[in-house]
């Protein structure tokens, strides 16, 4: 059976094209962080070489739970960082890592009826590596599989892009949620909502922050970060700018994160600005946020959450980032250091 909820749309395609064998070659997950790619490459992966399963996973023979637990020798998963020595971690995709994956789906399935590769982060590929994949996806070996997985497919090169099926994963809308969370989960229909405004409807953010408190309260740390800052001078300001150019190095998701964070409580000063709390992410931020808003215009808002989405935009083309980061303080509204 699948394991991922909400996306029918794009389940009942594959399962008959898993059913007739005529399945793509290479399939290109897209949609935001933790809405549920990886799972439904592992779910890809098991009705691949299920043993019990007609175009769907069983869940439960030995192949099945061999690629559920990571034990499978034809199931690789590369992400940023991977085999790439003397490069910082988690920030590119390197041509020796696809060319170690090539060389091994060029041999046959070991274990099973078929090899997957899972790209985690397929925009992150070096030009040199997206390269050398195109070369094998134009010529794909049999009985082996690519899933990238991707949060902005638009970043992924054209090329690669053609070569592959396009399977775009949607957030849950708020009713969907909430169902789940409560029947499954055992949490009231009020937990269940804020949630649901947290994780933006993606199912993964939710489940992880219920089955482990720290998201939760990393949340609450990097808010109070933030807010310190909001209301800080230049020289704290700089600091910030610093240690979130230096995450970037380390960790460019988790760097990123951060700033999805500041977008969305900018856009959230928007909307008590235009009359529209009932629609705000950080719903239990509320007196902050009015707080904050009352000494702000709406030009000023808009003009830092345009700076907010330049900024994200300049790291993706690989600028300073110290120095990406030192202009967005710069263009902080003064106001917002008197709150």
């Amino acid at each position: 059976m699948w394991t991922i909820f909400g996306q029918d749309h794009l389940l009942k395609p594959i399962e008959h094209t898993l059913q007739q064998r005529r399945q793509s070659h290479a399939y290109l997950l897209s949609g935001p962080p933790h809405v549920g790619k990886m799972a439904l490459a592992i779910n890809l992966s098991q009705a691949l070489n299920c043993l019990e399963g007609l175009g769907e996973p069983c869940g439960s023979c030995t192949q099945c739970t061999r690629i559920a637990g990571g034990h499978h020798s034809d199931i690789s998963v590369l992400a940023p960082g991977q085999g790439e020595e003397g490069r910082s971690p988690k920030t590119v995709i390197g041509i020796s890592a696809i060319k170690e994956i090539i060389r091994r789906v060029s041999l046959n399935p070991y274990e099973g009826k078929s090899s997957v590769v899972i790209i985690d982060g397929a925009e992150s590929m070096s030009d040199d590596a997206a390269n050398a994949l195109l070369k094998t996806l134009e010529e794909p070996p049999p009985q082996v599989m690519f899933l990238l997985l991707t949060a902005d497919e638009g970043a992924v090169l054209p090329t690669i892009r053609s070569r592959c099926q396009s399977m775009a994963l949607v957030p849950l809308s708020k009713d969907k949620m909430v169902e789940e969370l409560v029947s499954s989960h055992q949490i009231t229909a009020e937990q269940a909502e804020q949630l649901f405004r947290l994780s933006r409807g993606c199912l993964g953010w939710a489940i992880s922050a219920l089955n482990d408190s720290q998201v939760l309260e990393q949340r609450e740390a990097d808010l109070e970060k933030m807010q310190e800052t909001l209301e800080a001078g230049l020289e704290t300001r700089f600091t910030y700018a610093n240690e979130v150019a230096t995450l970037f190095g380390s960790d460019r998701d988790a760097a990123k994160d951060l700033l999805a964070l500041w977008l969305r409580w900018w856009r959230d000063l928007l909307l008590i600005k235009e009359g529209a709390e009932e629609f705000l992410h950080n719903a239990d931020q509320d007196e902050s946020l009015k707080s904050q808003a009352a000494g702000l215009s709406t030009a000023e808002i808009v003009q830092f959450i345009n700076r907010l989405m330049q900024t994200l935009s300049n790291l993706d083309s690989n600028v300073s980032p110290r120095l990406a980061m030192e202009v967005l303080m710069l263009n902080l509204p003064i106001e917002a250091g008197k709150v």
